[in-house]
């Protein structure tokens, strides 16, 4: 006997809510422990730290993935295996991806690749920031060509929304393969350290190809990245930390090329005076200083939030606020080879200039070709003598 229409609406509202309760469960409890057991937190409760308060609204909550090749119409996940949204930090609008390691692997299908190339494209129109929490073993193998164009789709727009709109990544797992290059191109990556890792292909490949025997951590860990290749710009010791200084870093950040920087109110008023800075810069040039004592003294309430803090520490780079208002810092440091500039500090010093460019907010320079609109100033503090000459100071890439 068919089901009256009262009855019907009853049975549908009872499998959508076994279908919302199951999406809330990403890969279910056992590997929900097993993500525990790892020191890993799941895609939601990473939200949940990262956002305000009941302020995230998720998007695609039940979407699947569509293959039906090699078993894959028996594995399906609503939500498939990242979670998006936006919410809030501190009363400001983002958009947010959450990549589920518990749904098989983080893996991206081209679901996945829709719900996150939905949050962009919304973020790009609405002119809001986007965070990707990254936790990826890469594309899933079984889609085949449509998770590859489901990547090349998500690389075009990072790059359109490069200069417009803040993009910032938290690498919070093993991301190999196509999982690594959108937050290369991102503006931001923090990482955890012996828990997240970033490489092209893992080490049991490079083992095959080049027989040489290298762990993750060495191959792709945070320590790596952020002491020497620079790809990524600070480490954090847990995911938490990692989650705050995301907050952290995006209360300095405009929301988009348009917007002026945010202002926080500060009692650090604009005629304080510091007579220590008489002294600080000591009368022998031979003799080195601190350059962060002379940052921290001159912006608001001593709060500098530094980038990339251990890799070409011969140049200090950073963001603070004066009057209230958030200025990018780029400062020599003479503790490290003299504050000499070598091809790392010089490409360190750059990509925060070329970010601040893009989002500033108050004077022109008519020494640019034009009349180019600067909405966000750039602190210059030099403390060298020059450039470091020699094959060491071309990063072993030619002689300066």
């Amino acid at each position: 006997m068919p089901l009256q229409p009262a009855s019907r609406v009853e049975q549908f509202k009872q499998d959508l809510g076994k279908l919302r309760a199951q999406a809330l469960q990403g890969g279910g409890q056992k590997r929900i422990d097993t993500q525990h057991g790892k020191g890993k937190l799941t895609a939601r409760e990473r939200l949940k730290i990262l956002l305000d308060e009941d302020s995230f609204i998720e998007y695609d909550q039940l979407v699947e993935h569509r293959c039906t090749e090699f078993g894959m119409e028996k594995q399906k996940f609503p939500g498939d295996s990242v979670v998006t949204g936006q919410g809030t930090i501190n009363g400001r609008i983002v958009y947010v991806f959450s990549q589920d390691f518990t749904v098989l692997g983080g893996s991206l299908s081209e679901a996945h690749s829709l719900k996150i190339r939905k949050v962009m494209d919304k973020a790009m129109l609405t002119g809001f920031p986007v965070i990707g929490l990254n936790d990826s073993g890469g594309a899933r193998i079984q889609e085949g060509v449509d998770s590859l164009g489901g990547y090349a789709e998500i690389f075009q727009r990072n790059v359109l929304a490069s200069g417009v709109i803040p993009q910032l990544s938290v690498i919070m797992g093993p991301c190999a393969g196509g999982a690594v290059y959108s937050p290369a191109l991102t503006d931001f990556i923090i990482m955890v350290r012996d828990t997240s890792h970033l490489f092209i292909t893992g080490p049991q490949v490079v083992k095959t190809v080049t027989h040489e025997e290298v762990t993750a951590e060495e191959l792709g860990g945070a320590d790596v990245h952020t002491k020497m290749s620079g790809c990524a710009h600070l480490a954090a010791d847990n995911e938490i930390e990692a989650l705050q200084a995301t907050r952290t870093l995006f209360d300095f950040l405009p929301l988009n090329n348009k917007d002026r920087a945010p202002r926080r109110f500060t009692e650090d008023h604009r005629m304080r005076q510091d007579l220590s800075l008489r002294r600080i810069v000591p009368d022998d040039p031979n003799t080195p200083y601190d350059m962060h004592d002379i940052i921290h003294k001159i912006i608001d309430d001593n709060d500098f939030f530094e980038i990339m803090p251990d890799y070409a520490q011969n140049l200090i780079v950073g963001f603070g606020r004066l009057e209230g208002r958030t200025v990018g810092i780029v400062g020599n440091q003479p503790l490290h080879l003299a504050g000499c500039l070598d091809i790392n500090a010089s490409v360190k010093g750059a990509r925060c200039v070329s970010f601040t460019h893009a989002h500033t907010h108050t004077h022109t320079h008519t020494h640019t070709h034009g009349h180019a609109r600067w909405r966000w100033p750039v602190i210059r503090e030099s403390g060298t003598q020059k450039f470091a000459g020699g094959w060491q100071g071309a990063g072993g890439k030619g002689w300066v």
